[in-house]
């Protein structure tokens, strides 16, 4: 009875073990077979290729922050709207409703509705934050 229970886990399992024999054998190729050069420039440390210029405590713009938290509040939105895009889908070219989470049956301008008051809220949002200046790079 506890193996039928956790028999659709016994593949992403092994899954999980081969891929972590694999990137371990190729950690091992590498530090074996891979180049041993040691020296000043090769132990400097550096950011995307570029040798360090300045303090690495120094201080960012706030700004750089707030358009990538708006990035990913917008970008989590839209991820929210493809199951509201498949029930409208349904709801509209069936003409049948579509059972919400609370057992409600909803037709297609139930579910327009809605989303229109949600995409009105992102519209006011992304307002609000532009009239604030948050996209404005001095």
């Amino acid at each position: 009875m506890l193996l039928a229970s956790i028999e659709p886990y016994i593949a992403i399992g092994a899954t999980v073990l081969v891929v972590a024999i694999i990137v371990v054998i190729m950690l091992i190729i590498a530090h074996v077979v891979g180049p041993k050069r040691r020296g000043p420039v090769k132990d400097s440390a550096y950011e995307s290729g570029m040798p360090i210029v300045m303090d690495t405590e120094r201080r960012f713009n706030v700004r750089f922050y707030v358009v990538a938290v708006l990035f990913l509040l917008f970008d989590v939105e839209i991820i929210f709207m493809w199951p509201w895009v498949l029930s409208f889908y349904h709801a509209a070219t069936t003409g049948q409703t579509v059972e919400l989470a609370s057992g409600e049956l909803a037709g297609k301008g139930f579910l327009l509705f809605g989303m229109g008051m949600f995409f009105v809220l992102l519209v006011f949002g992304l307002l609000y934050e532009w009239k604030k200046g948050a996209f404005k790079w001095d």
